[in-house]
């Protein structure tokens, strides 16, 4: 890319040549454009042994770097940042280096940020994406604890809150309140981010089954084609049941590795938005307070909410995107 004061770009070396192949003279042209003869020389010339592509910047890489460090030094020091996960500053002192070098190692591999590596194998985290809305769909279940009538104890003091959840006389003799939990299970489109989320209160295989036919029709009438499913190894989930429904329809059924959650990372992601934007939010008096909630926030996720990874567009952009892009 041409810097910001740069007098010529692609298209302005382009004008270059047809100045010059008017049959006007070189050192005319360029005093008319603000370069040096030697410069506009350069481009024509380029231009006649190449063509088109010839006009295009070229990498400033250098062919050989005779004092880059070596091979096996870098190994170790990759070895160091994701066995140990230490930084440059620590890893200087071990092998000799200075603590700069070792951050320019670490850049050229892509370890130069802990956010980007798998804690516990330290590998680099892939970041994948499907090319079409409905290749892949996330479906996951966020468990949520219920909230009792007049809200928990950010509503009022921890221990109002808790008469309020003890109903009956062995639950006051023990002083452990029973009020259940509620299930989120979610669905997100693997390339638009197209969301869509029900409150249940299980997670069993017929609950899973009858969520995931719901959520089919959501995405149905947004104009995707589901193909895949993707889920983790929950009890609902291996099910041979579950699986029948979907390769009935069509649908593969794919299931992470165990103990991969990375995989299914688009609706974990997702789950964790959820808690931020919606579950905790603020403070609800009531389970149903917040499961009304729940509708405004997938609006404004869909439709309104901008997405770092979609250029900062909501999910709906993309899926129209490629609605216009298929047809």
């Amino acid at each position: 890319m041409s810097h910001r004061n740069a007098r010529l770009t692609v298209h302005g070396r382009r004008i270059l040549v047809e100045r010059v192949l008017s049959g006007r003279p070189v050192a005319h042209v360029a005093a008319e454009m603000g370069i040096s003869r030697p410069t506009a020389h350069k481009w024509v010339r380029r231009w006649r042994a190449e063509g088109e592509a010839g006009l295009a910047d070229r990498s400033s890489r250098p062919r050989t770097t005779p004092h880059r460090t070596p091979a096996t030094v870098e190994t170790r020091v990759c070895r160091l940042r994701t066995d140990r996960k230490l930084g440059p500053a620590r890893i200087g002192p071990i092998l000799g280096l200075p603590a700069s070098t070792v951050h320019r190692i670490l850049a050229r591999h892509g370890l130069n940020r802990l956010a980007w590596l798998d804690r516990p194998t330290g590998e680099p985290i892939r970041r994948y994406e499907r090319t079409r809305p409905g290749e892949l769909i996330h479906v996951d279940i966020k468990k949520l604890g219920n909230i009792p009538d007049g809200g928990g104890h950010k509503v009022m003091d921890r221990r109002t809150a808790m008469d309020n959840k003890i109903t009956t006389t062995r639950e006051r003799k023990s002083r452990k309140p029973v009020i259940g939990y509620s299930y989120i299970h979610s669905a997100v489109d693997d390339h638009s981010r197209l969301a869509y989320s029900e409150i249940l209160p299980d997670e069993r295989q017929h609950t899973a089954i009858a969520f995931w036919q719901r959520a089919n029709t959501f995405f149905t009438a947004h104009g995707i084609t589901v193909e895949r499913v993707l889920t983790d190894n929950g009890a609902c989930y291996k099910s041979k049941l579950f699986t029948q429904s979907l390769t009935s329809a069509g649908i593969a059924h794919k299931k992470i590795r165990p103990y991969r959650p990375q995989t299914n990372g688009k609706v974990e992601r997702f789950n964790r938005t959820l808690l931020d934007e919606w579950a905790y939010l603020r403070p609800y008096t009531s389970n149903n307070e917040r499961t009304k909630a729940l509708a405004d926030f997938l609006h404004t996720y869909n439709h309104h909410r901008c997405h770092t990874a979609l250029d900062g567009h909501p999910p709906i952009t993309r899926v129209n995107n490629a609605a216009g892009q298929y047809n």
